[in-house]
C-alpha cells in the first residue's frame, strides 16, 4: 500500500531549507526509498510550507527514515524551521489520476 508523510512547517529561511533538500537528494540518490515529493507555500500563512513525500510503502518509508543522511537532514531542517515541523504519516486510500 502506498503511504505518504505529509510535513507541515514554517521557516522564514525557504532557501537555506531548499539548498538542505538539494543536499539530502544529491547524497540519497540510489539509496533513498521516497518516490516522489511536492512542496507547496501557503499563500494564506507566508513562511508556512507543507511537502507531501510518497513511498511504495510504509516499511520503504521506514528505511528510508533509517538512512544516516535523512537522520541529519531531519536535525538540520528542524534548526532551519521556526517551530517543530508536524508529520502526518498517512496511507493511501484512494488515488486518481484526473
Amino acid at each position: 500500500m502506498t503511504f505518504m508523510q505529509l510535513i507541515e512547517f514554517s521557516t522564514s529561511r525557504y532557501d537555506e531549507m531548499n539548498e538542505l533538500m538539494e543536499s539530502w537528494m544529491r547524497e540519497t540518490e540510489g539509496k533513498r526509498t521516497a518516490t516522489h515529493a511536492v512542496m507547496g507555500s501557503d499563500r494564506d500563512h507566508p513562511g508556512t510550507y507543507v511537502e507531501l513525500v510518497e513511498f511504495p510503502s510504509y516499511e520503504e518509508a521506514m528505511k528510508n527514515s533509517a538512512l544516516p543522511e535523512t537522520s541529519k537532514f531531519a536535525e538540520r531542517m528542524t534548526a532551519l524551521c521556526d517551530g517543530p515541523p508536524v508529520f502526518h504519516n498517512l496511507d493511501v486510500v484512494r488515488d486518481e489520476k484526473l
